[in-house]
């Protein structure tokens, strides 16, 4: 059981003093003596924030545990508790409304780092999400097929094609209207063992992915789910990367009817500094007739739906905390979000819907009768998509991935 889940938590007060653990080096303690990338986040996140509790009102994690500044004076990266961390949705927004531009997130993620090279961070709740990755990397589930001339790829992601695999057959086909030479590549992104703080194994199988495509001539790489954008984008720059959100907004939508009404979009905080993408997904919702009304929280200033860094395993209730506040935003308007698992979660608390679902049967949606797979069907769906596309694709190249030697 994670320690995390063992605790009796209270918000921490306002007037709290913020102490270091160490009166001669705020920051923890250190005892090596050397600067490692947690102590300098721990040190300049000490140094700049001024504590004005902008984020911790945003946030109930930081309101259970305290600002960045009093976190960052009295962790202890040697202590025998690393738990905490672990329940931090890693969404950003602290980073968001920060007045003088700290990213509290990223050293949030340096500590799930630190305790997982100390040798902790091992929770057995995060079987579940680790093994789906695991699932998504095998051979059994990957399948990239590059066709003659191919330099881009479409990466529909592990939640898309379980959930909606006919949507992907379908966005496959209206995205080779313009790309003729368009790849697929089924494949997951390792995004869980990243945020899970497994950064040498993230390293080397997003690297091995990565290297592939480069080997193979691949330039752009064309994503549905913005968990995928957000690794792509800051882990492989010698790709080009866009959603296809972007794509449609530039090529056109497929024939439609032309609908009515009023909807609200949810931005999935993976690509809350994204502003293209905000700007082509409402474009693309504009297209359809409906109009939109943001709610409070939206575009760089997103909430998490729950998902984010994997709390949900072992802080369900701080999960369930952000889905609450989605509700209440959304005031009854069907939410439309461009993430499967956003779709999945907040659908569980309030109407909601994929982006893919309204531009490819949007009656349907409307309506609340898309039929999205459940697990686990979803299974069942991602490997007969596979085959689909192992008959669809005339490609000389192609492989089935095996990891080997990485766990």
């Amino acid at each position: 059981m994670c320690a995390a889940r063992n605790k009796t938590k209270a918000p921490v007060p306002d007037d709290h003093p913020a102490r270091p653990l160490s009166a001669e080096k705020p920051g923890g303690s250190n005892p090596s003596g050397r600067n490692t990338p947690l102590t300098e986040l721990l040190g300049a996140v000490s140094e700049k924030c001024i504590d004005c509790k902008l984020c911790k009102k945003e946030c109930r994690f930081l309101e259970n545990y305290g600002s960045p500044k009093f976190i960052a004076m009295n962790y202890d990266p040697h202590g025998a508790d690393q738990s905490n961390p672990f329940e931090c949705s890693l969404c950003g927004l602290c980073t968001a409304v920060c007045p003088v531009d700290i990213d509290p997130a990223r050293m949030f993620l340096e500590m799930r780092r630190e305790a997982v090279r100390s040798g902790g961070g091992e929770y057995p709740e995060h079987a579940v999400i680790l093994g789906y990755e695991k699932r998504g990397t095998s051979r059994r589930y990957t399948w990239y097929a590059l066709p003659r001339g191919c330099d881009t790829v479409f990466f529909p992601g592990c939640a898309l094609p379980g959930t909606r695999p006919e949507r992907v057959k379908v966005l496959y086909g209206h995205l080779r209207k313009s790309i003729p030479n368009l790849g697929i590549v089924l494949d997951c992104c390792t995004k869980p063992s990243h945020d899970l703080g497994r950064n040498d194994f993230f390293l080397a199988a997003f690297g091995e992915v990565k290297a592939y495509l480069l080997e193979n001539g691949i330039q752009n790489v064309l994503v549905a789910c913005p968990n995928c954008h957000k690794v792509f984008r800051d882990g492989a720059k010698e790709l080009s990367t866009r959603t296809v959100y972007e794509c449609l907004a530039n090529n056109g939508l497929p024939d439609m009817p032309n609908l009515s009404g009023t909807i609200t979009i949810h931005d999935p905080c993976a690509v809350r500094f994204e502003t293209s993408v905000h700007g082509a997904v409402r474009q693309l919702v504009e297209k359809t007739g409906l109009a939109v009304e943001e709610m409070a929280h939206h575009g760089k200033k997103t909430l998490c739906c729950g998902e984010g860094g994997s709390v949900g395993f072992v802080a369900p209730e701080l999960a369930k905390n952000w889905c609450s506040f989605h509700k209440d935003q959304a005031r009854g308007r069907k939410i439309i979000t461009y993430c499967a698992g956003c779709s999945d979660l907040l659908g569980q608390a309030t109407p909601t819907a994929h982006l893919l679902d309204l531009l490819f049967e949007p009656e349907a949606t409307m309506s609340g009768a898309v039929k999205v797979s459940r697990t686990p069907v979803t299974y069942w769906n991602r490997l007969r998509l596979k085959n689909w596309f192992r008959k669809k694709v005339d490609a000389p190249v192609t492989r089935e991935r095996m990891l080997t030697g990485m766990r």
